[in-house]
């Protein structure tokens, strides 16, 4: 909301002293957020003033048309006589008034004047246009023409109101008030204790029989709506210089003398209004909502179908308008038209002024259905004062009849649904409560007062907030009113005691401890939005009776193509990893933990918990009980180089391996035992995808999986050639831990290493040989490591060398020769019997 000062000053007598700055504090100090103060015409420079053209000699020979003008500045120049102007415009005639600038000023920019030869002829001056002197689009795109009675010579600055500071104040949804004069003036007032004209105040007649007939069939949707009728309109006349110039520092474009005063009113008193003109109505104007298969052409010249949601205002012939939002093309006011031959013109002579108050939820949905934001919707969004409606009306008309020489009809129509007033019943100490600053009974109803409420009793009191503040609901809002006027700087800054004894949670430290682990191997963490679309599903290939395909849908999502919450961080992961590669970063390893949202067999509609105190424990557990279950998992993606080449080697791409040990580091650093064996899962390449499972109260479950990405599903996100991924269950695993993991024993005697290489069949799993191993070895093996994997025609087809470094040590002895073999031997015998492995080279 743009606010002028020097309107603000016709509704509160400021100080002179006063300026936008301090303006600008009051109101900060009163939770308002000003955004600027800008200075009009503080760049503006040197003698500016009206003149009149006297002559116009077109000159010829020019790419584009070139006038040299004559023109009367009166005194202004300092010889009287008449000043010699060179002007490409060509919207004005002899005898116009218009805006003249002498040498030696300077227009907004920097622009410096000065005598100069162009065209043949010098130029000492210039004509102004509205963009030229930075008073903003007035619709003209030309030469600014003056009204008449102007006086030649006359100081220009002064009559087109250029010099002023505006305030640009961002009004938050709840301050629907504040989008007025009315609004910002009340706050100005209470904020330096002095009275406020209220521009709402007017001798308004009572409604009759002889108004406009108007039929109101939704009361829900509109519940109040006044019409008034003005004839004789001069289709001639137009909207007066200062009109305009408050219309253009308020961000409006003025259109036409109608159309300007319904958007005056509305910034004067925040009531959105629409003019109809009375000859194109056909019958009774109507409230209702559409029917299937309407079709509106709005003010925009766009042809809408219309929502049975839709709220409109009709006549006899169908709808008319949007309610609240645009009105219809059929009945929009005509601009003036000049005949060349009679010299005539014709437009607009009567019409019919609406003001209403409709239901803001229904102006919102309608607004956002059709893409159609306006100054009226933006108003009714945020709340309208019901009760102005018949005042902007009247103040409408009365601009009407003194702007345009019309004539007021006297019928008035009014239609209200019956409404009680509200009334709240807070403790008078309430907002000492909620501020921790003692007021006291009298200040809080002075400060209730200033807002406009009537109050009543003593310890307890009973409120009736005004019309213009439909926000206040609930006795905190009215504590929020008692301690914003008083000051929230004013407010003590006391730190919280926080009780001894409370920290991180464990699963709070095993969260931080595998994002230290994860960053430590060289991930970068990359957190995503909650969000997924459906069709991700289908692209992962996951089957039709997949858990991770029942999604929670959100019922107002941000975006139509992610309507649901995530089941498997993959999606975003994948997508933060597409987009980094698309901008030029190939090698990349990104890891996030976060929450996952799976729907409970049984949903449960979750109900409104109190603010006045505490939840019981019943409702909380309720609450919890609608909500999805949310397991925290953890995802890494791997793409392009996994160790860069240079001169220590020449580097290698990432693979499945690297994602199975990002799923063993993870399991580390929770101190569980991660069993690793193939599997076959959805996005993962049916033959390099690991399973990933955990053993938790003696029964293994599968925790995730890990491994190179299908081809197909490489293919359809646009994903890097072998594009690798691992997702678990962070929750699973830390069930499954054994506490906090313990460090290493470190021993004080000699390790001996013995390698061994098994022939097995190709088939077997390598994991199922190191387990035989394990197994066998006893407890003194220390640490086994599968170091290399070996096929070919030595060892025959079908099968495959797997060779491990097996290290034993003893906790109180060293080991001797014999000891480490029998160890060594009796593993090989497990393995042999397990995995029918054979010793390589026996």
């Amino acid at each position: 909301m743009r606010v002028p000062l020097s309107w603000l000053r016709e509704y509160v007598d400021l100080p002179a002293t006063e300026t936008g700055r301090d303006v600008q504090a009051k109101l900060v100090s009163a939770g308002l957020e000003v955004e600027t103060v800008e200075q009009l015409g503080a760049d503006l420079k040197g003698p500016l003033v009206v003149g009149r053209v006297l002559t116009i000699e077109e000159l010829e020979g020019f790419k584009k048309p070139i006038r040299f003008c004559t023109v009367d500045v009166g005194q202004a120049n300092g010889s009287g006589e008449p000043q010699e102007i060179v002007c490409g415009a060509r919207n004005f005639a002899v005898g116009d008034k218009v805006v003249v600038v002498l040498p030696g000023a300077e227009l907004p920019g920097g622009f410096a004047i000065a005598e100069r030869t162009t065209y043949g002829h010098v130029s000492r001056g210039m004509i102004c246009s509205s963009d030229e002197l930075g008073m903003g689009d007035d619709g003209t795109k030309g030469i600014i023409v003056l009204p008449p009675e102007y006086e030649v010579g006359a100081d220009a600055v002064e009559r087109l109101e250029l010099v002023d500071e505006v305030l640009d104040i961002a009004v938050t949804p709840d301050r629907g008030y504040c989008l007025s004069l009315r609004g910002v003036a009340r706050e100005i007032a209470t904020a330096y204790g002095l009275p406020l004209r209220d521009p709402a105040l007017l001798d308004v007649p009572g409604p009759n029989a002889y108004g406009y007939p108007v039929e109101v069939a939704d009361p829900h949707g509109c519940d109040r709506f006044t019409a008034r009728t003005v004839t004789g309109l001069d289709p001639e006349a137009r909207s007066p210089i200062w009109l305009q110039r408050r219309l253009q520092k308020a961000g409006m474009r003025p259109l036409s003398l109608a159309v300007d005063i319904t958007n005056y009113v509305m910034l004067e008193l925040g009531q959105p209004l629409h003019a109809y003109d009375r000859t194109r109505i056909q019958g009774t104007i109507g409230v209702r909502r559409a029917t299937p298969g309407e079709q509106l052409t709005t003010l925009d010249g766009t042809r809408r179908t219309l929502d049975p949601e839709d709220l409109l205002i009709t006549d006899d012939r169908g709808p008319i308008g949007l309610a609240g939002v645009m009105g219809g093309a059929d009945t929009e006011i005509a601009d003036p038209v000049t005949d060349p031959e009679t010299g005539r013109t014709t437009g607009t002579t009567e019409v019919v002024i609406e003001a209403a108050h409709f239901d803001p939820i229904s102006v919102a949905r309608t607004a956002r259905r059709h893409k159609l934001a306006s100054e009226a919707s933006k108003r009714f969004e945020r709340g309208v004062d019901p009760l102005a409606a018949s005042a902007a009306a009247q103040r409408t008309v009365d601009l009407l009849v003194l702007l345009a020489g019309g004539t007021a009809d006297a019928g008035v129509t009014e239609v209200a649904a019956p409404a009680a007033p509200r009334t709240l019943t807070i403790p008078a100490d309430h907002p000492d409560q909620v501020a921790g600053v003692a007021y006291g009974r009298e200040t809080v109803v002075r400060r209730l007062q200033q807002v406009g409420c009537d109050v009543y009793g003593q310890d307890e009191l009973v409120v009736t907030p005004p019309s213009w503040r439909p926000d206040l609901t609930d006795p905190n809002d009215l504590a929020e009113e008692v301690i914003r006027l008083e000051g929230y700087e004013n407010l003590p800054s006391t730190l919280p005691k926080p009780p001894a004894g409370r920290g991180l949670t464990d699963r709070q430290r095993l969260h931080r401890r595998v994002g230290r682990a994860l960053a430590g191997a060289g991930y970068v963490e990359a957190p995503n939005y909650p969000f997924i679309g459906t069709r991700v599903l289908d692209q992962f290939g996951l089957a039709s009776d997949d858990p991770n395909r029942r999604v929670v849908t959100l019922v107002n999502p941000l975006s139509d193509e992610e309507p649901a919450l995530r089941t498997t961080l993959l999606p975003g992961l994948l997508g933060a990893l597409r987009r980094n590669d698309g901008r030029g970063s190939h090698d990349l390893a990104l890891f996030e933990t976060g929450l996952v949202f799976h729907p409970r067999e049984e949903q449960r509609i979750a109900g409104r918990l109190p603010v006045d105190r505490r939840p019981t424990d019943e409702e909380i557990a309720s609450l919890t009980a609608a909500l999805p279950d949310q397991p925290r998992h953890v995802a890494v993606v791997l793409a392009g180089a996994r160790e860069q080449a240079g001169w220590w080697g020449k580097g290698r791409p990432a693979d499945w391996a690297d994602a199975v040990e990002a799923a063993r580091t993870v399991a580390v650093e929770a101190g569980a035992e991660l069993v690793v064996r193939q599997g076959q899962y959805g996005p993962w390449h049916p033959g390099r995808c690991a399973e990933l499972a955990v053993v938790v109260d003696g029964a293994e479950r599968i925790a995730g999986h890990a491994g190179e990405l299908h081809p197909r599903v490489v293919k359809a996100l646009g994903l890097p050639d072998r594009t690798c991924a691992m997702e678990l269950d962070l929750d699973l695993i830390e069930e499954a831990s054994a506490g906090v993991p313990q460090g290493p024993r470190i021993s004080t005697f000699p390790v001996a290493t013995q390698d061994v290489a098994l022939v097995v069949d190709s088939s077997v799993p390598a994991a199922d040989v190191e387990q035989a191993l394990r197994e066998g070895a006893g407890e003194l093996l220390e640490s086994l490591r599968l170091f290399d994997v070996f096929t070919g025609e030595q060892i025959g087809a079908g099968k495959k060398s797997l060779a491990y470094a097996l290290r034993f040590r003893a906790p109180d002895r060293t080991l001797t020769v014999e000891e480490a073999t029998a160890a060594r031997d009796t593993a090989i015998t497990t393995a042999t019997d397990r995995c029918g492995a054979v010793l390589r080279g026996a």
